[in-house]
């Protein structure tokens, strides 16, 4: 009883930050992604009756304690659902860095909900699988269907996830990700998101959620990039508003974190269709069109505080290799 499966990471250009329901994830808005080729969680489950227990390692080293307590809840759930007793021994591998911003637990819970639902013998549909990868973490809904991803908040566990709006050959945009630290953040989203509630800005951020969505799926579909980077930016901003007059309050932006968002949006002026967004940690997700990857990769690099830069097409589906 093994399986293995590859999920990619996402970008968030309309933001999931708070749950209506905590426990299931059931988010407070819709969201819109795109998924991050070249960036992979590789993970195998192998449920085994010797196991004493659920064991987890992460890029062959033990996960401390709080993350294995979350796998073996979620390995639990997909136990119930396939009448599976054993086990499991869980291996997962990242090749970008985790904890920083890069939605890695978005792609790990894709990749797990996979392999773990394969390896029980339970054949899942795509909505199926958004849905179990949701328990996990609710981006990770997101990173099982490919390309260009709305997730849809619905309002139970039947109706919340997440499926493709267009595929990821669609539109030619990169991901330039410029890493400010790769530190693990104080503040972690699974612990943000209930903090939502405590800023008097969300209850703006809910009323416009709608009206966002529609403006950046129009811009996609349409391959509009003034729209597309007005509307992600707006949101972006407004994501980090909530989390700046929350209780407590949360500031994920290093000084070169507003430098690089400042950078891009001068660069914007003189022509060049390029815009920021920011997940919950300090890196920028620059995205621009393919044709300008290598010259703002190359500007990211001469910034003072960028580590590196990263890039990243449109990815697909989450999927089994073996």
């Amino acid at each position: 009883m093994k399986a293995t499966a590859i999920a990619h990471p996402n970008i968030a250009f309309i933001k999931y930050w708070g749950n209506r329901d905590q426990d299931l994830r059931i988010p407070a808005t819709d969201s819109l992604s795109m998924n991050l080729d070249g960036l992979t969680t590789r993970t195998e489950v192998r449920f085994d009756p010797a196991l004493a227990a659920d064991t987890l390692l992460i890029n062959g080293q033990p996960a401390d304690e709080a993350a294995q307590q979350r796998i073996s809840d979620f390995l639990g759930h997909v136990r119930q659902l396939a009448g599976v007793g054993a086990y499991a021994e869980v291996k997962s591998e990242n090749n970008f860095p985790m904890g920083t911003g890069i939605a890695s637990s978005a792609s790990a819970f894709a990749a797990l909900s996979l392999a773990a639902s394969a390896a029980a013998g339970l054949e899942l549909n795509e909505a199926a699988l958004s849905r179990l990868a949701r328990r996990g973490s609710g981006s990770a809904s997101r990173s099982v269907p490919g390309g260009f991803v709305l997730w849809e908040a619905g309002e139970t566990d039947l109706d919340s996830y997440a499926h493709s709006i267009a595929p990821a050959d669609h539109w030619r945009l990169v991901d330039c990700i410029a890493i400010i630290s790769e530190e693990h953040k104080s503040t972690g989203s699974s612990d943000g998101h209930p903090l939502a509630q405590t800023s008097p800005v969300q209850a703006a951020r809910v009323d416009i959620n709608q009206a966002y969505i529609q403006l950046c799926r129009d811009a996609i579909l349409k391959r509009d990039f003034d729209a597309f980077a007005k509307v992600t930016e707006l949101d972006c901003n407004l994501m980090h508003a909530v989390m700046m007059t929350s209780e407590p309050s949360l500031l994920y932006w290093e000084p070169a974190t507003m430098a690089v968002m400042q950078a891009v949006q001068k660069w914007r002026k003189t022509g060049t269709p390029v815009c920021y967004t920011i997940d919950a940690g300090p890196n920028v997700h620059v995205i621009t069109e393919r044709g300008y990857a290598q010259q703002i990769k190359a500007k990211l690099e001469e910034l003072p505080g960028v580590i590196e830069v990263i890039q990243a097409a449109p990815g697909g589906p989450a999927t089994l290799i073996s």
